[in-house]
């Protein structure tokens, strides 16, 4: 394990794609191998680009990855698809659409699968952002699988959340106020080179005139509130609309810059700090929710199995409540106990 860590380290990109698959299978040290990494990350930029199926969010990742490596900086993409119901792996083969890099080692993709995840995001996908931090990647991408109430689990992995609209689409601008507005730090209206683009691009702007909760998906509820500046200056960013035609690579460069003026805003403001600290306890949550619920499964497993813990019930020899409040006995016993040793 050490030295596959310590190969990713030198840059050997053999290492990484062997670390990601191990984090994506879940093999056996794939933890004590994001635990070693952790202490050599923090310097990516991580963008999150969410949108409706359609919006033309591969290709527009791909025109980002070649203008970045203009721009000399290095790239890793992190494309989440569904979940093949027999296998769990990525099904989804239009990856053919990134093809603007091919051959060129500073840009690395890899597709990984949701699994399932509600968010689109599985825990995965964060170990994977953190072994391409790691690797030295200055920017890393991560394209969801579209754009939905639950898809704002990218909030909890992305520095900068950018979400495709395509134009005239009068279903997807409404679905915006079912949330995905509240997490649009960048708003990109791709394909503007169709009809009912400058009025989606005008719906977009009434939205955010009409939006009653902070825009952008960092709000106000995740700073210190040590300084007024900074929370002012949070309130006050409004995510801008950058019209863009990425098969063409029009609008890229712009688009470019209205992510890097994001990036900026979050160091000046001080917020950064307070998003990376948000972040690890979400992330700390969800690793205890999951490591808890296999404790519970195998002391399940223990006691005859749910089938029979739910007979029980329907037999009225227990109820739920007693049955839940057996299966974390013992788990409480061992934290009482480790807590009256301190």
């Amino acid at each position: 394990m050490t030295a596959l860590v310590d190969r990713l380290l030198a840059g050997e990109h053999r290492a990484l794609a062997r670390v990601i698959s191990k984090i994506e299978d879940r093999a056996e040290g794939y933890r004590d191998i994001v635990a070693a990494l952790h202490e050599h990350t923090g310097d990516a930029d991580v963008i999150g680009i969410t949108g409706s199926p359609g919006a033309g969010k591969s290709t527009l990742v791909d025109k980002m990855a070649a203008a970045y490596r203009e721009r000399g900086l290095s790239v890793g993409v992190i494309a989440i698809d569904p979940s093949s119901p027999y296998s769990g792996g990525a099904v989804l083969g239009d990856r053919i659409r990134m093809g603007s890099t091919v051959g060129d080692m500073d840009v690395f993709v890899r597709s990984m699968s949701a699994r399932g995840s509600l968010g689109g995001l599985s825990t995965a996908t964060t170990d994977a952002v953190r072994a391409l931090d790691a690797f030295g990647k200055d920017k890393v991408i991560i394209e969801t699988v579209g754009a939905g109430q639950n898809e704002v689990d990218i909030v909890r992995t992305a520095d900068t959340v950018a979400v495709l609209v395509p134009p005239a689409s009068g279903d997807d601008v409404q679905m915006l106020k079912a949330g995905i507005l509240e997490i649009a730090d960048v708003f990109a209206v791709n394909k503007a080179d169709l009809d009912g683009a400058d009025r989606t691009v005008q719906q977009l702007r009434e939205m955010l005139r009409e939006a009653t909760v902070p825009t952008g998906h960092h709000g106000v509820d995740v700073l210190d509130g040590d300084s007024e500046n900074d929370r002012e200056e949070a309130e006050n960013w409004e995510p801008p609309i950058v019209e863009t035609v990425a098969n063409r690579g029009e609008g890229v460069a712009e688009f470019l810059d209205a992510l890097a003026d994001h990036a900026a805003y979050l160091d000046r403001s001080g917020e950064r700090e307070a998003v990376e600290r948000q972040r690890y306890a979400e992330e700390i949550r969800t690793l205890l929710r999951t490591d808890l619920q296999d404790a519970l499964d195998a002391e399940i497993q223990r006691r005859g199995g749910i089938d029979e813990l739910a007979r029980r019930v329907a037999a009225r020899e227990t109820d739920p409540y007693t049955v839940a409040d057996e299966l974390l006995a013992p788990i409480e016993s061992c934290l009482d106990e480790e807590s009256a040793t301190r």
